[in-house]
């Protein structure tokens, strides 16, 4: 999988971590040749976007964009402030709160959702394996 991951946050470097958690995922789910695009962003950015694109008055986490055309699935949007923040609060560490914010992510650009309790359960069942095998765990 290619990842073409942009830092509008910080000088951070979170490509390993990234990367990592992806190519977890993509060997789990047999995902081949496709592309995706991480952007990290501050709370204004996502606020902006919630309000745009989903028409939610609120900072979120991650916000994801499938779409599928010619091979690439599509963008993710991570607040980086609200990743350290729920990181801080769930007593966790960040890199732990990033790698599943992308994969939260990315399942959604394949399609995966959890507006019901089944969805919910698959989705999270996922999720905590990828996180796993990717060594991080709570």
């Amino acid at each position: 999988m290619k990842a073409n991951i942009v830092n509008n946050y910080n000088q951070e470097d979170y490509t390993n971590l990234i990367n990592k958690v992806l190519t977890t995922a993509e060997n789990k789910l047999q995902i081949r040749n496709k592309s995706i695009n991480i952007i990290l962003i501050d709370n204004a950015e996502i606020l902006k976007l919630n309000q745009t694109y989903r028409k939610i008055d609120k900072v979120t986490d991650v916000l994801t964009f499938p779409d599928g055309y010619l091979n690439n699935l599509g963008d993710i949007f991570i607040s980086i402030p609200k990743c350290e923040e729920q990181a801080n609060s769930l007593e966790h560490s960040f890199n732990r709160e990033l790698g599943f914010l992308v994969v939260h992510g990315f399942l959604h650009s394949l399609g995966y959702d959890h507006q019901n309790e089944d969805e919910e359960k698959e989705m999270i069942n996922l999720q905590n394996q990828i996180l796993y095998k990717a060594k991080l765990n709570r």
